[in-house]
């Protein structure tokens, strides 16, 4: 490690180059065009944890929609959350709108210039709170994400964890020493830059490093040894079955969705109906004996590889057995739930979602409802049906009627992974997981809570209501209970998406079923590589 005994030589060393760089070569960015409080806010919430490439046009979108705080404060919830879609962590969108209501109760609409305001505000960390104070209002705080430990951890060859918050706060107190006067907001935007563009995590490009003749991991030969990082625990898996049930009659063209309950996991998001298969399921499901569960475990790739394996295996007895199993189960846990009678047709394709504890290892199979599915129907039969074990060749048989023609065997064409969320500091802009900024602490503001492990999936009425009343989420909106459907469940058009939020993965894998759909209407093939569905929280 250098000689940094002095500020004014650390300043003279790194600082002023830095920012020197910095004025002369950032990238063009629709948030730098402005030192409004309320554009930073909104572009550093979205930046976390996501690549900037796939936040400039949401971001665009959300200010033509959200202009002021005030708009923002008094839109309805489910158009932020739409507006949202597709960048995921949806209690980022949640958080912004209770601090945006803060902001205009507390203090006139207008975004607090103290360190004590904007911490006090929903889902704002010391980081966000830094990037606002410095950007917006050239206040001399530091912002320290992913992108600046890993730098300042190269240039001053630290040996401690980052992980652990002791060594970021004393992080932080070395970046704020090292913010030139006057200069706190170009100096943190130069310091992300940096680890963004040039120091990145892997394969870093020292040679057009603008601090490169003073980095003690440099001089070392330890740039791909630091910063030092304990590994994450990876998350649980957990093998879900999913029904996209297509509707028939007065419901021709519609999907069933139903929307998730008004707190805890991908809260009031619409989704199609999933359930969690039983342990023992997990070991001999689809894809088991054949190697590909072994690939499971491994996270990214395990769609791409189930989904491979389950096309290339689709005829085998095995296969069908499992996928029998798999839908028998699915009908079952419905009937039990929901109270409604799904005859599974056929598998479609393969998903993974992956929280921060949970990975979702999903398989998705085309079904119908039975006749007499609706509450006091045949959904007691189902059940029992699904507990003995669903017979393949039955379900082939089931399925003739339209089903056993149709299969998805990837999940999605090119184009829908475009958005998946980055890795650490990869091409981004706020790099590293920011998980802590809303992590319990931060004014009870939970980022991590859409990904806690054990959360409860089977849709109930609100504690009191009536049996037959409205869903949590419907309370909220207004949305009233369509006939003969239980509660949170919906009837809708695919055209119709555009008015529902949904999590990711189910956009993605309704797009598929769309775009298929469109491509042949009377037979549902697409030949395209699976893609993961990974978005870690």
């Amino acid at each position: 490690m250098g000689d940094y005994s002095s500020i004014e030589l650390a300043m003279e060393r790194f600082s002023l180059p830095l920012l020197e760089w910095y004025r002369s070569v950032r990238r063009d960015l629709p948030w730098r065009r402005s030192r409004n409080p309320y554009h930073i806010w909104i572009s550093e919430i979205m930046l976390q944890q996501t690549r900037v490439e796939t936040v400039i046009p949401y971001y665009n979108r959300f200010m033509e929609l959200f202009p002021t705080v005030d708009r923002l404060a008094e839109a309805p919830e489910e158009q932020v959350l739409k507006a949202w879609e597709g960048l995921g962590y949806y209690s980022r969108a949640r958080n912004l709108q209770t601090a945006a209501r803060e902001v205009v109760e507390q203090y006139g609409g207008t975004l607090p210039d103290t360190l004590e305001g904007v911490s006090g505000l929903r889902g704002i960390g010391p980081y966000t709170a830094g990037a606002i104070l410095s950007i917006a209002y050239n206040k001399p705080e530091p912002a320290v994400d992913g992108n600046v430990m890993r730098v300042l951890s190269r240039y001053m060859e630290l040996e401690e964890d980052i992980a652990k918050p002791a060594t970021r706060i004393g992080i932080e107190k070395l970046a704020k020493a090292l913010i030139p006067e006057g200069a706190a907001g170009d100096f943190n935007q130069a310091l992300m830059e940096l680890g963004a563009t040039i120091c990145t995590p892997k394969a870093a490009h020292c040679l057009p490093c603008p601090v490169m003749e003073h980095c003690g991991a440099r001089l070392a030969g330890r740039v791909d040894e630091l910063p030092v990082k304990a590994k994450a625990k990876p998350p649980r898996p957990e093998r879900r079955a999913v029904a996209l049930i297509e509707g028939t009659g007065g419901n021709a063209g519609c999907i069933l969705v139903r929307q998730r309950p008004g707190d805890g996991l991908l809260a009031r998001l619409w989704e199609l109906p999933h359930v969690q298969l039983p342990q023992p399921a997990l070991a001999e499901g689809p894809g088991a004996g054949d190697g590909t569960r072994t690939g499971l475990a491994s996270g990214r790739g395990a769609a791409r590889k189930r989904a491979q394996a389950l096309a290339a295996a689709a005829d085998s007895e095995a296969a069908a057995s499992a996928h029998g199993r798999a839908m028998g189960e699915l009908a079952a846990q419905l009937a039990e739930e929901a109270g409604i009678a799904v005859v599974p047709g056929a598998w479609l394709m393969s998903a993974e979602h992956i929280f921060s504890h949970i990975r979702w290892d999903m398989d998705v199979y085309r079904c119908r409802l039975a006749a007499s599915s609706l509450p006091g129907g045949a959904g007691s039969a189902i059940a029992a049906e699904g507990a003995a074990g669903y017979n393949g060749s039955a379900i082939a048989a089931e399925g003739t009627a339209g089903y056993n023609e149709s299969a998805i065997a990837a999940e999605g064409a090119a184009g829908y992974n475009e958005s998946a969320m980055a890795a650490e500091g990869e091409a981004g802009y706020n790099g590293s997981a920011m998980a802590a900024e809303g992590a319990a602490g931060y004014n009870g503001s939970a980022i991590a809570a859409e990904g806690a492990a054990g959360d409860d999936l089977t849709v109930r009425p609100p504690a009191g209501a009536d049996a037959g009343a409205a869903f949590p989420g419907n309370y909220l909106h207004g949305m009233p209970r369509q006939d003969g459907l239980p509660p949170a469940y919906r009837w809708i058009r695919l055209e119709e998406m555009d008015e529902y939020a949904f999590p990711n993965v189910f956009l993605r894998i309704l797009n598929a079923y769309k775009a298929a759909l469109c491509h042949q209407p009377g037979r549902i093939q697409i030949e395209a590589d699976a893609s993961d569905v990974s978005f870690p929280l």
